[in-house]
């Protein structure tokens, strides 16, 4: 059993006796010569009881062993009559506390539970349905929100009515895989579904070339005239080698379909399952018996093309990390909390003076603890800061891209970055109470609403495959009654000539072909439904900081403003100062660090920096910390005129440099605009898409910028809950809209957009969250994409279309035995040619003029409206 599944066995040894010691999980005694152990963290760990056994074998199995790192005191011991399956043991608080959550709000918060599961077996939309319509019939289960690309499940329930373990019954019930939603768990399902693809490809694939070889034989053989020995032969060789493809390649469709059968749901997978099944029963009928037709080849062929599809699709998901953990991976597993009743300098405590300082989990953090914050520490709580004074890096939550300033009494937030002093705090908030927790649960809000995007060859197939079986059944009742002899192999016949290869394979393959040449381009599609949902967006939001911009600060402009002083001496003064500064802003120097040496070197927070090259001292930073006097004082007179100096005029974040003569030289520093950013919003707005840009920034650098690319509805200093109901606003008016963002603060609006784009350089969750993601950088992919997606919607219409034309046209033809067995077969394989040649053009696409780039643009808004 896959340690995936949930199984309690998993991780668990019944080995030699170990010593007489204490219960790992417990801490009771364990009886001499007892059996019980689980192996934890690379070591069989005593057990005293088979309840301890089972609770550590389900925390082992779920990929929750750190809950033994970092908890405080050994666990109580469980009642063995509640352990009587195998998912009772996810109903202790224990085991829960990695992948349930309690709801906020409403009258009686903590009767309400969020429960984020791995579901294992997911192959398309239709899986979606069934679990979200079979759990959705659970007494307490009140929402059901299931991802078919991340294969997450969330599910809203009530905790006083139902158990978590009935939730994994009954996922397991209808045939899929349930286990908690862990980063660990998340790895090992990628592994596994990656390799289960590649395997059962690989073998549709070899069979179909071997079977093929033989088939050609039989072909020519039925016209040329072949010996019955060497024909009987080919066929027996044939169902050889085509019976592994049937028995274990085409495996998942046959449980799809059953799970669809057994919930009375006719999926694709049932069609499909139907025509390989009953062609390959009846060309092993037909080869034991020496009788009829044999369809080996075209089974073969039919299946590898559906694995392949669905090999493409779950390749792009993989590579876009879909499947990674939540927010709280953004936070560390320890920190260190200090003793308050014996205050210490932060800068001592860091450098190792105060022996009061205790590593402990996060977990064990509560309000009014006091923790110690080093440079490069991540805060693992909400806090306000009591002691220190220091720059922390708040752009993933506030998408503000420099650093804010935090000195006693200023609140820090989890998941933000201290810079370059240490901090003592005080925690306010822990754990599911941080703004970080907030912005998660806005994302699942997000998530929750989000409508479901069907494949329209499945609301098609459902009917078609009823109409299908209907008729082939009055073929069979109608030759039986006139010529029993053929009634078997002309039903056969309108199943197969009708076998829906050409339907199945009209959408996934041009969209297997679409994502494809969009990666050539430099977008990855995530999620199936982003190339079904382009040609119907109406408005485009951009993030600033790292979206229209590089996300780095460059060195933009030097102002000398003494003689003998130029721009290039200028740099190297101020990079030597920069030269140990982990300041955001001190990475724009770094291109010309190593010209010149300083020392002596000095960081003011939220001032600037000071040091002494060549027995001369110099400052850099804001102009009343540069106008300081440092080394040897300059003179009233010198000081006071140097007071007067005015900044640049020119949009830019500028420092002073400054010795102690006075000012030397300006520098300005600034976040430059990507170069495809101006061509692209122009070419998304000739092709009819409004476009605005949304910045948590609340500088005046929000204007410039938008005034440069060209967009003139700008909005600056957005929360992420103002950023969210910008989204919601515009779609409640009608509007389809394509979020373009880059940190976590565009996270809720990513999860809520009809189709979202995080850039490659994005934090791992807003990748995750999004439904595509920009590998380079550059943003001309985003039309280019809108023009691809109108293409591929044409060459479905056009596969569909072709399919459906196909049938009508063989089905009379085949009930009236006109068409024999090989006949169909060869019509059916022609079909599933012709749509994937059809659907391959879309690899070769070439991006159109801006001209016809508009008219797409044009007959987008028409078939929208």
């Amino acid at each position: 059993m896959s340690e995936l599944s949930g199984a309690i066995p998993t991780g668990t040894t019944r080995g030699a006796e170990p010593p007489s010691e204490d219960c790992y999980h417990c801490g009771l005694p364990v009886a001499p010569g007892s059996r019980y152990s689980v192996r934890i963290q690379g070591a069989d760990r005593p057990m005293c009881c088979p309840g301890c056994e089972a609770v550590a074998g389900a925390i082992v199995a779920g990929g929750l062993d750190n809950f033994y790192r970092f908890r405080e005191r050994s666990n109580e011991r469980p009642d063995e009559g509640a352990i009587d399956d195998r998912w009772s043991a996810y109903d202790l608080p224990e085991v829960q506390s990695a992948f349930v959550r309690d709801v906020d709000g409403g009258d009686t918060p903590s009767r309400h539970r969020i429960a984020s599961l791995l579901v294992g077996g997911i192959t398309c939309a239709a899986c979606v349905w069934l679990i979200e319509k079979h759990l959705g019939q659970i007494p307490g289960v009140e929402k059901v929100s299931v991802n078919a690309s991340t294969q997450r499940a969330q599910l809203l329930f009530a905790a006083d009515t139902v158990r978590v373990s009935q939730l994994f019954a009954g996922l397991a019930e209808i045939g899929y895989r349930p286990a908690p939603a862990t980063a660990a768990n998340s790895e090992q399902l990628i592994q596994q579904e990656r390799r289960a693809s590649m395997r059962r490809l690989g073998v549709a694939g070899l069979g179909t070339m071997q079977v093929m070889m033989f088939a050609i034989a039989l072909y020519f053989g039925a016209s040329d005239g072949i010996e019955h020995q060497f024909e009987q032969f080919f066929r027996w060789v044939s169902l050889i080698v085509a019976t592994p493809v049937v028995c274990y390649a085409a495996q998942p469709f046959f449980a799809a379909a059953w799970r669809g059968l057994r919930t009375r749901h006719l999926t694709m997978d049932v069609p499909v399952s139907l025509a390989i099944g009953l062609a390959y029963s009846a060309s092993v009928y037909a080869t034991v018996s020496g009788t009829g037709e044999v369809y080996f080849e075209s089974v073969s062929m039919f299946t590898f093309f559906l694995l392949l599809g669905r090999a493409v699709e779950m390749r792009a998901r993989h590579r876009a990390g879909l499947a990674s953990g939540g927010l709280a991976q953004l936070l560390p597993l320890a920190a260190m909390r200090l003793d308050p009743d014996a205050p210490v300098e932060p800068e001592q405590a860091a450098n190792g003076a105060a022996d009061r300082v205790q590593s402990v989990p996060v977990a064990a953090l509560k309000p009014g603890d006091h923790v110690l914050l080093r440079p490069g520490d991540t805060v693992p709580v909400d806090g306000e800061v009591i002691d220190g004074e220091s720059g922390v890096d708040e752009s993933l939550l506030s998408g503000e891209s420099a650093l804010q300033q935090k000195r006693v009494g200023s609140h820090v937030f989890a998941g933000s970055v201290n810079s370059d002093s240490s901090l003592v705090i005080k925690v306010i908030a822990a754990g599911e109470g941080t703004r970080l927790s907030a912005i998660e649960r806005l994302v699942e809000s997000a998530q929750l609403e989000k409508p479901e995007q069907v494949a329209l060859a499945d609301r098609i197939a459902g009917r078609f495959v009823a109409v299908v079986l209907v008729i082939a059944c009055a073929a069979f009742t109608f030759w039986w009654q006139r010529d029993p002899s053929e009634a078997f192999w002309i039903a056969l016949s309108v199943l197969v000539v009708t076998c829906p290869c050409a339907l199945s394979l009209a959408t996934p393959a041009a969209l297997a072909a679409a994502t494809l040449r969009l990666q050539q381009l430099g977008l990855l599609v995530a999620k199936g439904h982003v190339l079904e949902a382009l040609p119907r967006l109406t408005r485009v939001i951009f993030d600033k900081t790292g979206t229209l911009t590089e996300g780095e600060p460059r060195l933009v402009q030097v102002q000398p403003l003494r003689d003998g002083w130029n721009a290039s001496r200028a740099r190297d003064v101020a990079a030597a100062l920069e030269a140990r500064n982990n300041h955001p802003l001190a990475r724009a120097f770094r291109s010309w660090s190593g010209n010149l040496r300083a020392v002596k070197l000095r960081a003011v927070t939220g001032k600037g920096v000071e040091g002494w090259i060549d027995g001369r001292c110099y400052r850099l930073g804001r102009i009343e910390f540069a106008l300081e006097p440092a080394g040897e004082p300059p003179s009233e007179k010198e000081t006071r005129q140097s007071v007067t100096v005015q900044m640049p005029s020119e949009n830019a974040q500028w420092l002073l440099l400054a010795d102690v003569d006075g000012p030397v030289a300006w520098l300005g520093l600034g976040d430059a605009v990507r170069d495809s950013a101006t061509a692209a919003v122009s070419s998304l707005q000739r092709a009819g898409l409004s476009a605005e840009l949304l910045s948590g920034d609340a500088s005046a650098e929000v204007a410039r910028l938008a005034a440069e690319v060209g967009l003139t509805q700008f909005t600056a200093g957005a929360t992420p809950e103002d950023k969210l109901a910008r989204l919601q606003a515009a779609q409640s008016s009608g509007e389809r809209i394509l979020m373009v963002g880059d940190g976590i603060n565009d996270v809720p609006v990513l999860s809520g957009a009809d189709v979202s784009v995080a850039m490659m350089s994005a934090a791992d969750l807003a990748q995750s969250r999004a439904d595509a993601i920009l590998l380079q950088g550059d943003l001309r992919a985003l039309p280019r994409a809108f023009a691809l997606a109108q293409k591929c919607r044409t060459i479905i219409r056009q596969n569909l279309a072709w399919a459906i034309l196909y049938n009508l046209l063989a089905l009379p033809l085949a009930f009236m035995g006109l068409v024999p067995p090989w006949a169909a077969a060869l019509g059916m394989s022609l079909s599933s040619l012709i749509v994937v040649a059809n659907a391959l053009r879309l690899s070769r696409w070439q991006d159109k003029p801006a001209a016809d780039i508009t008219r797409a643009g044009e007959q987008a808004q028409r078939a929208s409206a």
